[in-house]
């Protein structure tokens, strides 16, 4: 096999497989070693000494049975190059931690993630996937066909099927993984299975991971699983947690857009109030068309209260039945809109919609649930609330109709959050699950 130039040694680099298993990749300005992997033994590890113009043969040495997994394929080859040979744009790893990473909306984000679409062309990264018992095969296949893309920025790989392992010391953590409602499901029982997968999580997030992680729940029902989440990790600030409601703010986009006949850079200030469900509330009174109030575009009150809102609200429902799925790489792609507003400042004047921590709110909106509102970022991973919205009575009383609805959700699972036994009043037979959309 050919061999790029390479000068320095290549050093303990280690090779082993378990459902634990570490992929790491460490690639230093243009240089490489590159060699044919022996078929993968259990506890083995490779190292090498690399002379300018040719390469020995890997010599497999039998490594301690209680030492710890690490990785298997091109992942392993990590260097350890002398410090002046690093690029001058190397920056410190960031370590993203995805659950449900064998799942359809993973299949669309991790490359997204490993291209540099989110932190720039200059970060490497860390992909960390938490997967079950079911899926870790599937897990491995990831693996595999991150393996075969070729992504520089793409350090170190893991996958797993315990949280405490594959959390450890995340800096991002993408909450996706969550079950399904089952046909005739109620909506109680769901809220409390989903939710239970969630305490864990939170419990796990706040033993191993950074103390200044950035978590994003996906899996429904978001807001809720949030807020169970978060209750469940103490040691992680509330104001670290997010329920995504970005998708509805890019469908909300798309709608206005149609209407008013422009394309959709042009529509900004677009605000999903509430729960991730048919209670949310898209705000056509804030948003903007090329820097006019949409009322002033759009000058048909009734289509924006009824037939805007209500396509909003419902758009993944129809989209469920055209595709026979619910959505995924429009899902993808509004999961990585979320983190660059959080890693990116925000426009002067615009703001990005999600479902945060209610708790010192200034739209009066009840404290200690998860709603989404509008917010602006600098670019450091925080946020701050956009106190200067207008509300009228129309706007008002949605908000108060999925702000209810939350806080029954709420109640409902008050024994996930440490906060007492469940008093669940949600209608009987209700099998919506908030969010399916």
């Amino acid at each position: 096999m050919a061999v790029a130039q390479f000068n320095p040694t290549c050093s303990k680099t280690h090779l082993s497989s378990s459902q634990s298993s570490f992929l790491s990749r460490s690639i230093h300005g243009h240089r490489h070693c590159a060699f044919a992997l022996p078929q993968r033994t259990q506890h083995a590890s490779i190292s090498c000494s690399v002379a300018p113009n040719e390469v020995q043969v890997p010599a497999v040495q039998t490594l301690d049975s209680k030492g710890k997994p690490e990785c298997y394929g091109v992942f392993c080859l990590t260097y350890d190059l002398k410090a002046e040979e690093e690029t001058v744009s190397w920056k410190k790893l960031i370590n993203i931690a995805v659950s449900g990473a064998a799942g359809m909306i993973s299949n669309h984000l991790l490359f997204k993630l490993a291209s540099g679409e989110v932190f720039g062309p200059n970060q490497p990264i860390a992909l960390k996937l938490l997967g079950s018992e079911r899926s870790f095969q599937a897990l491995e296949g990831v693996a595999m066909e991150l393996e075969d893309s070729l992504f520089p920025l793409l350090r170190e790989v893991s996958i797993g099927i315990d949280s405490y392992e594959v959390f450890q010391d995340a800096d991002w953590a993408l909450l996706i993984g969550a079950k399904p409602r089952g046909p005739g499901m109620e909506r109680a029982d769901l809220l409390d299975i989903n939710g239970k997968i969630f305490a864990e999580q939170g419990k796990a997030l706040n033993a191993v991971a950074s103390r200044n992680v950035k978590v994003i729940v996906v899996g429904n029902p978001c807001n809720t699983n949030a807020l169970i989440c978060l209750k469940n990790a103490p040691n992680i600030p509330a104001k670290n947690f997010h329920a995504l409601t970005r998708l509805d703010e890019n469908r909300a986009k798309c709608q206005l857009a149609l209407k008013a006949g422009v394309f959709y850079d042009k529509v900004s200030n677009m605000t999903i109030w509430g729960n991730h469900s048919t209670t949310q509330v898209p705000d056509f009174l804030n948003a903007r068309i090329d820097g006019v109030p949409v009322t002033d575009v759009v000058k048909d009150l009734k289509w924006l209260k009824e037939e805007f809102t209500e396509k909003v609200q419902k758009r993944g429902g129809v989209l469920i039945q055209k595709w026979g799925r619910s959505s995924a790489a429009s899902t993808a792609v509004s999961i990585v809109d979320a983190m660059r507003s959080l890693v990116t400042p925000t426009p002067e004047g615009d703001w990005f919609s999600s479902g945060v921590y209610s708790s010192g709110n200034p739209y009066g909106i009840a404290e200690d649930i998860v709603f989404s509102m509008p917010c602006r970022s600098k670019g450091d991973g925080d946020y701050e609330l956009v106190k200067d919205v207008l509300i009228d009575d129309y706007l008002r009383q949605r908000i108060a109709k999925s702000e209810a609805e939350l806080l029954a959700e709420k109640r409902c699972t008050a024994h996930l959050t440490g906060e007492g036994i469940a008093v669940c009043d949600l209608p009987s037979g209700d099998t919506m699950l908030p969010g399916e959309m």
